[in-house]
Order: C-alpha cells, then sequence, then structure tokens
C-alpha cells in the first residue's frame, strides 16, 4: 500500500475507484465498503484509494469536541493496509480544508488529482463547505466530470455508524465481547514500555508499564482484563491493569501489564496489547497482603481463560 499524507502528494498514471471517511476502528461495517472498492479494481485497469483525515474534522470544527478514537493513525493504517487497499492518503484536516465548496472538492480534488473513475459512498454522504451538498449533487457532478457514483445502501450505513457506536460504548462499559464483534479483532493498545514505581515485582507480579502518546486514542474502562501480546515473536498472554493501583495511593491512570511465563527486559519497547476479556473492576484492597491474594484469583482466571482457546 502506497501512503500519501497530503491530497497534493497523490501520484498515478491509472484512474482510481476510491471511497472517503474517517474509518475509525476499521471495522466489519467499514470492510464491506472496502471490499467493493478492492472488487473493482481487482482487474488492474484502476486503482483503489481511501481518502481520510486527520484531525478527526470534530476535533477541529466542534470547539469542545472530546472524541475519542479506536485507532491512532498509525493503527489504521496497519488495519486499512490489511484490507488490501492500494492507496491511502491522509489529509491534514483545517478549517481552510473545510471551507472548500463542493464544486472545488469534485473539480480540484476527485478529478484533477485523484483521476477519479468511480466513486463509492454513503447516501447520507455530505460534502463542501457547512457539508451543503448531498448524494444528488454527487451524481450530477459525476454526469459533468464523468464519474460514476455508486451509493451505499441506507441499511450498510446503517451498520457502519451503528459499529463504531456501539464499539465506544461497549469499551467504556467494559464489553470486550461485544467490541471485538463488531470490530472483526480484538481492540488493542499499543504504546511504549516505561519504568513504573515497580511495586509489582516486590509481590511476584512484575508489571510492564505502557505508556500511549496518543491522548486521543480510547482507553477502555478502568479494571482488569485477560490479554495477549507479541514480543520479539514470541506470544504471550497475560493480564492488564487499567486505573489509579488505590491500594498504594496511586494518584494519575496508568497501564500494566502482567504477563504470564515471560521474563525479559522490555523497557523502552513499542508493543501491541490486545484486549481479549474483563475480567473485573478496579478496586481498593485494605492491605498488600489482600491485592496478592486477588491477583493470584486474577492470575487463575487467566490461565483458565487462555487454557480454553
Amino acid at each position: 500500500m502506497k501512503l500519501f499524507h497530503s491530497i497534493n502528494d497523490f501520484r498515478s498514471t491509472k484512474k482510481t475507484i476510491l471511497t472517503l471517511g474517517t474509518f475509525d476502528g476499521v471495522h466489519i461495517g467499514h470492510k464491506k465498503i472496502l471490499e467493493k472498492i478492492t472488487q473493482n479494481t481487482q482487474d488492474g485497469k484502476y486503482e483503489s484509494l481511501v481518502l481520510t483525515f486527520f484531525p478527526h474534522p470534530r476535533m477541529v470544527l466542534q470547539e469542545k469536541s472530546e472524541i475519542k478514537l479506536l485507532n491512532t493513525i498509525a493503527e489504521k493504517t496497519k488495519l486499512l493496509e490489511n484490507t488490501g487497499i492500494e492507496n491511502l492518503v491522509i489529509h491534514p484536516f483545517n478549517e481552510s480544508f473545510s471551507r472548500l465548496t463542493a464544486e472545488e472538492f469534485v473539480s480540484s480534488i476527485l478529478v484533477d488529482q485523484f483521476h477519479i473513475q468511480k466513486i463509492i459512498i454513503g447516501h447520507d454522504h455530505r460534502f463542501g463547505r457547512n457539508r451543503t451538498a448531498d448524494i444528488n449533487d454527487l451524481i450530477a457532478f459525476g454526469e459533468q466530470y464523468g464519474f460514476e457514483v455508486e451509493q451505499i445502501s441506507a441499511q450498510e450505513i446503517k451498520d457502519v455508524s451503528v459499529s463504531s457506536t456501539k464499539i465506544r460504548n461497549a469499551l467504556t462499559e467494559g464489553d470486550m465481547n461485544l467490541a471485538n464483534e463488531y470490530l472483526g479483532y480484538d481492540y488493542f493498545l499499543t504504546g511504549t514500555v516505561a519504568k513504573g514505581k515497580q511495586l509489582g515485582r516486590t509481590i511476584g507480579f512484575p508489571t510492564a508499564n505502557l505508556k500511549i502518546e496518543e491522548e486521543y486514542k480510547l482507553i477502555p474502562k478502568n479494571g482488569v482484563y485477560i490479554v495477549k501480546s507479541t514480543i520479539n515473536g514470541k506470544l504471550v498472554y497475560g493480564m492488564m491493569n487499567i486505573g489509579f493501583n488505590p491500594t498504594v495511593g496511586g494518584q494519575t491512570q496508568s497501564i500494566e501489564i502482567h504477563f504470564l511465563n515471560f521474563d525479559e527486559d522490555i523497557y523502552d519497547l513499542e508493543i501491541t496489547v490486545s484486549l481479549l476479556q474483563y475480567v473485573r473492576e478496579e478496586q481498593k484492597f485494605d492491605s498488600i497482603t489482600l491485592l496478592k491474594e486477588q491477583l493470584e484469583n486474577d492470575k487463575k482466571t487467566t490461565l483458565d481463560f487462555i487454557n480454553k482457546l
């Protein structure tokens, strides 16, 4: 897959079949749309293209938007690459871009820059300054400039929007089964292992402290999770705590993973951790001894889960 960080950087000798959107999560609803694109370009006559934006338009246009995203830009890029899309354009979204008229967008971007043969888009898609143009305008532009417009059905669009909403809600409620079902893969966090207070190793549960730079990444509900990761080519399972470590007076949220049957120095290593199952809520214990007893129970729960996989 070729990656372009601006519309202006895109180059191709072929006409394109494209779609556009935020594609946050690249979930099962999105994949139906992306499959249409790749099916249309199988004969090699045209190239497939996805146009997406960063920051998320709501972050720019809504002053108090606190939207959290399912993927970082790097994660989304990898997920889109796995769908077989040939070209990904991640265009910087800003106020000046949002002020392009519908015809400016169509003529200067879709036609002149992308050499569009066909666009596959939702029936409810709105575009141009103040989002004044709709699918009927796009069809009219298609007739004027010589490209096809394929509408995605209302049901398929509903599947996409429902999926995004349900995934976010499920993650904030700790419902990993529902979230992962709608995603079509296990929700994951990508970060760098940093040194923490190293209290876990004093009670036999050393942890990797995961630091995530992207503040816009959605962190699921606080609590204990069963997780897996591939580290240095080796699949490892573990239990992860998201929360404040109230038993030892923690003040800031942390993400800590205790990997089972694993004893390697992984400080400063970037790792991806997939969340398989929510175990329990974070709780404050009256003593370190009681905390350790609960961690032993969590470990047993984790091992039982893994053994059934």
